[in-house]
């Protein structure tokens, strides 16, 4: 047996589109599949979570143990991102000043839930075990490094790092010219 869905099994998931040629593990879990789109040439790896509205682009790689929570405002991945193990995407969670309390099993009218987009750009790499809060956008080619908090938006092409991130340096663009080698050979194909 396969640890990856077949083609009919991802049928029965529910997302509210399935791409092509995707590798979704068995023991990843969808919360609102409804909610969640994935394009093509994208892998899910072993116990991921996603949960809310999520649209993914196409030749992302999810590593094993990512949560992805976009709630109703939302987490958009585009094209080409790679989310490494352990990486953890907030577009909702609870106010921690101490305005409201926490936690999904109090009532709603005396919780402080924060919810703001999340969007992680074309080419964007996040490192192991860093967490993105919401209404973060993470720019094009922007490389974040493990263990990092990243709480304020990332400029494109730069490598940033630490809790709160921060730029360390810029980043080569070299990946655009590969991009366009690899979809020439796609459409060779």
């Amino acid at each position: 047996m396969d640890s990856f869905y077949d083609e009919s099994e991802l049928q029965e998931l529910g997302l509210a589109q399935p791409g092509k040629q995707l590798k979704i593990s068995r023991n990843a879990r969808f919360y609102q599949p409804e909610k969640i789109s994935i394009g093509d040439n994208v892998r899910v790896d072993d116990f991921c979570i996603l949960s809310g509205k999520i649209v993914i682009g196409s030749h992302v790689h999810i590593s094993a143990g990512c949560y992805l929570f976009g709630g109703d405002a939302g987490t958009e991945i585009d094209d080409y991102v790679c989310v490494s193990s352990r990486g953890v995407i907030y577009a909702v969670s609870d106010d921690y000043s101490g305005n409201g309390m926490a936690g999904p099993l109090v009532p709603a009218e005396f919780r402080d839930v924060i919810q703001a987009r999340v969007h992680l750009n074309k080419h964007a790499l996040i490192g192991t075990s860093s967490v993105i809060l919401p209404g973060v956008t993470v720019g094009e080619g922007c490389a974040v490094g493990a263990l990092s908090l990243v709480n304020k938006s990332l400029p494109a092409w730069t490598i940033c790092v630490g809790s709160p991130a921060r730029v360390l340096r810029k980043r080569s663009q070299k990946i655009l010219e590969l991009e366009a080698l690899h979809k020439t050979k796609l459409a060779g194909s």
